[in-house]
């Protein structure tokens, strides 16, 4: 009883976080997704840090051989950044080559997440991120999102895949406090980063700059020389100016710890 009701307390909290007009929604779904893919990884017995998946993601340049750590972030970003209505649990669940049951229509939300996640594993045991991401589908389905939310592809741990029947549920219903716990920190901490970047954006007078700054509410990190330069932006040395710029007022963090390639986020 105790849990249910947390449970329940967490997700109404979630929720009026996602519905909050100063929280920066593509972003925060940006950056569950690469949270989403590390805890993927490491389940799969492929770790890699946050920032290596973020240079795989940001340093590719066109022609390139992606690597499958790339994939699986890939896969996690386009989840969360469509909508709900032009996917469904099947096709995000494509990657696992897996057929979803029929699920129990009285069945209550985290109760059909466990039912899909299980199936999905049970088919392809090593699909864990297209098993996770049809699970997260059909969870935001049921609770009336608009966007998948990774709550189970942050809070699920690796012991908890290959759990069945009323333990995969138990362990999907800890997985979600633990993920809507986590998926509400993170958005409380960009809520008042963005309000400090928005703040200073009226200031900012280099050309392209309103569009920089809305691409920093949009994504976990860039590279300035990629993502800001081109067609009515800036030239490379202008984006690298740019960034150290909104670091040095304190508004955008350099994430990368490196003096060349380096990527900047909110």
């Amino acid at each position: 009883m105790d849990e249910a009701f947390s449970l329940s307390a967490a997700l109404a909290v979630l929720e009026q976080g996602l519905e909050a007009r100063d929280v920066p929604l593509p972003l925060l779904r940006d950056r569950l997704a690469f949270d989403a893919a590390e805890a993927c990884l490491a389940h799969g017995g492929r770790p890699r840090p946050l920032s290596d998946l973020r240079d795989e993601v940001h340093f590719l340049r066109p022609g390139e051989q992606a690597g499958p750590a790339r994939a699986v972030v890939g896969l996690w970003r386009k989840a969360a950044g469509r909508p709900l209505g032009v996917q469904t649990e099947g096709s995000a669940a494509a990657g696992a080559r897996v057929s979803l049951p029929v699920t129990d229509p009285g069945a209550g939300p985290v109760e059909v997440a466990a039912t899909v996640l299980e199936a999905a594993l049970t088919a392809a045991p090593r699909e864990i991120a297209a098993a996770l991401v049809a699970a997260d589908v059909s969870l935001a389905r049921a609770f009336g999102w608009s966007h998948l939310v990774p709550v189970l592809g942050i809070g699920l741990q690796r012991r908890d895949l290959t759990a069945s029947g009323d333990e995969m549920r138990r362990a999907c219903h800890r997985a979600v406090l633990r993920g809507a716990t986590m998926a509400l920190r993170t958005a409380s901490d960009l809520a008042r980063r963005a309000a400090r970047l928005r703040a200073v954006a009226p200031k900012l007078r280099a050309r392209g700059a309103g569009a920089a700054v809305e691409l920093f509410l949009a994504r976990d990190a860039l590279a300035p020389g990629i993502a800001l330069v081109g067609p009515g932006g800036m030239q490379d040395r202008a984006a690298r100016r740019f960034c150290d710029r909104l670091v040095a007022l304190g508004v955008v963090r350099e994430l990368s710890g490196r003096t060349t390639s380096r990527l900047y986020g909110v």
